[in-house]
């Protein structure tokens, strides 16, 4: 998850790190907040496997606080990235990803 120095909106942060934290943990993936330039307004969640470049399935556009949508976000476009073949972790973690909300 990357996130401005210039600490954006408290609830918008709070929200969006709780929806990526619960994700990642359901899916036992790792997680991290990276603190980014004041210039960014959004907070960002990427997808990264291994060295592959990290791939943006996330923006809040400075708007959202709801995290159960938020999460439902993040399960789907985590479903569709696990049918690309460089991401045979989340090709085996698919049942999981229909399977919460």
């Amino acid at each position: 998850m990357y996130a401005s120095n210039g600490a954006p909106h408290r609830k918008r942060l709070d929200s969006v790190r709780e929806a990526a934290s619960d994700t990642a943990h359901r899916l036992d993936l790792d997680f991290e907040v990276v603190r980014v330039g004041k210039d960014c307004r959004q907070i960002y969640v990427y997808y990264e496997n291994g060295n592959d470049e990290p791939i943006p399935i996330y923006c809040d556009e400075g708007k959202r606080f709801d995290t159960e949508g938020i999460c439902s976000s993040l399960r789907k476009m985590m479903f569709v990235l696990s049918f690309h073949p460089r991401n045979s972790a989340l090709r085996m973690k698919r049942t999981e990803l229909m399977g919460f909300s």
